[in-house]
């Protein structure tokens, strides 16, 4: 039996810095924001933007944005919002909160 995981929530500051990233990128419509383990270095998540979901992912949606969240970190995003602060253009500044 797979437990179900609350979904990740994504403030408005997130969606706004997503949106942000995906402008004048050659990225489809169903594009989005992946979160996955980044390689070699446990317990450090990695931002990438993705063509699409793939598979286990979980696809968080908000607005026009999509997030895909990899099934092996979605355990840890139990409960958790992406809050973004502005930085440079096109660079965002993404942080995990308590939802």
């Amino acid at each position: 039996m797979t437990k179900e995981f609350a979904v990740l929530t994504l403030t408005d500051n997130a969606v706004e810095a997503i949106r942000d990233l995906m402008v004048g990128e050659d990225v489809p419509a169903d594009a989005g924001l992946r979160i996955s383990p980044k390689p070699d270095e446990a317990g450090t998540l990695e931002l990438s933007l993705a063509s699409t979901p793939q598979a286990g992912d979980q696809v968080v949606q908000k607005e026009d944005v999509r997030v895909f969240v990899a099934e092996d970190v979605a355990p840890i995003l139990d409960d958790k919002s992406l809050d973004a602060q502005p930085g440079s253009p096109g660079q965002p500044a993404f942080r995990l909160n308590r939802a």
